[in-house]
């Protein structure tokens, strides 16, 4: 009787291992969409706002209304998926992807291709949240260390890739930016089919109250701060009464959110969880890492197109030192990690690095290498959810990776609009107005139409410019220094979070 029982265990155990796979298949294209759909666009960008009439104001919005977007919803796509289906969300977060992908492909004007990055940014919240909860239902924190592995490989393809493709179809004239938001169209509709046939989670209703009013609030909280941060010394002055109306409003929006959210049966944002020293620790840090790491990266396509003159093919070729950095970083420490159920060092290392990595970036030049930067983020980003997610129990999963993804998708997009307001001040002020033939530093220059004298006055001032965003970076990526040398080293479970679930239910 015992080797008959034992021969369906077995089996099971296989099963359980190959619907996994299957499951994370689906999972992993969903998220290549996703980062393609960034990185393909980094390297078209100058060119896009050049034709497109845009200003740098307009570069810094097209990225940050995507972040907003994706920032504000990431709490609600968390609470959704305590309610309904999961599959079901993670495909219509494709879906709006997919929409906001071929309303960009089809702008004729900055407003347009401005509203349907909000749309990309709706489903990219959904993603960001929804592929982590479902890895976290689905496998054990030490089983996750051993997977990570695939994703950084899907994440190395879908960064490197990205911004070759984007600037191969920049380059090409019969193509054009146009279908840098077209290509992921296909890809996205293979993703939700792929979804449909891999992915059987079982869904858990119980009664949930959503709180709108709290959704709503902290929307428009962050929405009228990041106006702000955007536009405060270009359109107004930092002492002003817009200041006061922008800021001023969006502080007490958001002190009314956390009134509203202490006080509701189900906060998007459950001020509770904060009680957790590891929940709080890793969210400081990943809004940190948030502010430093995508406000700095996010203009180095700029740098190396218009302060180092090159096209955006090449412009995507010198980002693949940081792109290795990462793949091989996350992928060994992965391992390890799963191997011992130790990470703690693995975070410490990975800020350390990225912090030296930024400061080096200070000093900028055609030579300055990008692989200690790559290093320390391939150690530090997925990690730091991993141990929030070690140390919650199974029926705050959800909420704990979606307040990690809600405050550094937050930091991300305050790093962007910010340090693009000191950029785009830096260069206005560098230029003058008589730089360009059209006067004033506003506008995002084309080298390819000036004269060899403007070029030379234009690449001086970005190039110096971006040198001083990794100047303010690198002090404020010591503060995750100190935050990850903080967490306690708790050894990592190995059980799914379904299973323990099942054994917190029980008890």
């Amino acid at each position: 009787m015992t080797t008959t029982a034992a021969a369906p265990a077995q089996a099971s155990v296989a099963t359980n291992k190959s619907a996994v796979l299957q499951a994370l298949s689906g999972l992993m294209m969903g998220m290549f969409v996703a980062i393609l759909a960034s990185t393909v666009v980094a390297n078209a960008l100058p060119r896009i706002i050049s034709e497109l009439g845009g200003s740098q104001a307009s570069y810094t919005w097209v990225v940050t209304t995507e972040l907003l977007a994706m920032t504000a919803t990431v709490p609600l796509w968390g609470k959704l998926s305590d309610l309904y289906s999961k599959k079901l969300l993670i495909q219509l977060s494709l879906g709006l992807f997919v929409i906001g992908s071929l309303v960009a492909g089809f702008a004729e004007s900055m407003d347009v291709l401005i509203a349907s990055r909000i749309a990309q940014g709706i489903g990219a919240g959904g993603l960001t949240a929804l592929a982590q909860v479902i890895m976290a239902a689905i496998l054990s924190p030490r089983e996750l260390g051993r997977y990570s592995g695939l994703f950084g490989g899907v994440f190395m393809v879908g960064t490197v890739a990205g911004p070759l493709i984007g600037g191969v179809l920049v380059d090409t004239s019969w193509l054009g930016w146009r279908w840098c938001f077209f290509i992921g169209v296909p890809l996205a509709v293979a993703a939700i089919i792929l979804l449909q046939r891999t992915l059987n989670l079982p869904v858990a209703r119980r009664k949930v109250k959503i709180d709108y009013l709290g959704a709503f609030l902290i929307t428009a909280g962050v929405s009228l701060t990041l106006v702000w941060s955007s536009l405060v010394g270009k359109q107004f002055e930092w002492m002003s009464g817009a200041t006061l109306g922008l800021l001023g409003g969006g502080l007490l929006i958001l002190a009314l959110a956390v009134f509203v959210e202490s006080r509701a049966a189900e906060p998007i944002v459950p001020l509770t969880i904060f009680r957790n020293r590891t929940v709080t620790l890793t969210t400081v840090a990943s809004f940190l890492v948030g502010v430093s790491m995508f406000g700095g990266t996010v203009f180095l396509s700029q740098y190396f197109q218009l302060a180092l003159g090159h096209t955006p093919t090449v412009a995507g070729l010198l980002s693949l030192p940081m792109i290795v950095g990462m793949l091989v970083s996350s992928t060994l420490a992965g391992q390890r990690i799963s191997k011992t159920g130790r990470w703690k060092h693995f975070l410490v290392a990975g800020a350390t690095l990225m912090t030296v990595g930024l400061g080096l970036l200070g000093t900028i030049d055609a030579h300055t290498s990008l692989v200690l930067l790559g290093v320390g983020m391939g150690m530090l980003m997925q990690n730091l959810v991993l141990a929030a997610q070690n140390d919650v129990p199974a029926k705050d999963l959800g909420t704990a990776t979606s307040v990690l993804s809600f405050f550094r998708s937050l930091g991300g997009t305050i790093g962007v609009s910010a340090l693009g307001a000191v950029l785009a001040s830096n260069v206005a002020g560098k230029l003058g107005a008589s730089a360009l033939p059209g006067g004033g530093g506003e506008a995002v220059p084309n080298l390819a139409h000036l004269s060899e004298s403007a070029r030379q006055v234009v690449q001086e001032a970005y190039g110096s410019a971006t040198g001083e965003l990794f100047l303010i970076s690198a002090p404020i990526a010591l503060l995750v220094v100190v935050a990850v040398v903080f967490l306690r080293a708790i050894p990592l479970k190995t059980q799914s979070g379904m299973d323990r679930l099942a054994e917190e239910s029980a008890a």
